[in-house]
């Protein structure tokens, strides 16, 4: 039986925001393009999220499978009030970085509308495993047609479900005082180190630093924030 494939999502903060507050997110935060990651007071703060976009080489599948090797062997302790979840679905990785940005914040106030898709979706698989979330979104009419809708949006041409996309997205947040990486194509979230809100920012970036020291001849890197909207 062949995998479910989506098309995939544009790396683009305003459609990336319409999708968002379309399936439930509050409309004080919003999605915006990190430019510069030495200029990251450009940056619209509150900033509770990076996802991050980057090129699938050669290179970083090599480290994918040491530093999968090395936590299986050594596993860091992840915390209980991580949510994560594995990605079942073919070029779903853009929705899965957008599901994990806002499920990993939903501590802060009016943050996800209640009685919305998200809302809906948070309370059906909060108690699943990793897995079965990836499963639940397989079946998730309402979330499925969302990404459907953005996935036709923005200003690149439109990829097919079927067409090969060698870029992936990640999911940077914090949770508990640590940095997570949240990617559903790996055997758990990824631990960087210590950070606070204040200095959540400084953290994420040296994380999307060591992405592209790997690949110093790559330039399809790209970086949206999650912010509060100037006026919150």
């Amino acid at each position: 039986m062949s995998k479910l494939q989506w098309q995939p999502l544009e790396a683009n903060p305003t459609v990336m925001t319409k999708y968002a507050r379309s399936i439930g997110l509050s409309p004080d935060w919003s999605f915006c393009d990190v430019y510069s990651l030495d200029l990251l007071d450009m940056v619209p703060q509150p900033c509770c999220a990076f996802i991050l976009l980057f090129p699938v080489t050669e290179n970083y599948e090599k480290f994918r499978m040491e530093e999968k090797t090395l936590l299986e062997s050594s596993p860091k302790p992840i915390s209980n009030n991580a949510f994560y979840m594995k990605q079942t679905i073919g070029n779903a990785c853009g929705t899965i970085g957008l599901i994990h940005s806002i499920a990993n914040n939903r501590h802060r106030p009016g943050f996800v509308k209640e009685g919305s898709v998200l809302h809906s979706f948070f309370e059906a698989t909060d108690k699943l495993s990793p897995d079965m979330r990836g499963k639940h979104l397989e079946g998730d009419e309402s979330m499925c047609k969302a990404h459907e809708t953005t996935a036709n949006e923005g200003q690149s041409r439109t990829i097919s479900a079927d067409e090969k996309v060698d870029l992936h997205f990640v999911a940077l947040v914090n949770i508990d005082g640590s940095v997570y990486e949240l990617d559903g194509r790996k055997h758990s979230p990824i631990i960087h180190g210590k950070c606070t809100d204040d200095d959540f920012m400084i953290a994420a970036a040296d994380v999307c630093r060591k992405f592209m020291e790997r690949d110093p001849a790559e330039t399809r890197f790209s970086i949206i924030g999650l912010s509060a909207n100037s006026d919150y």
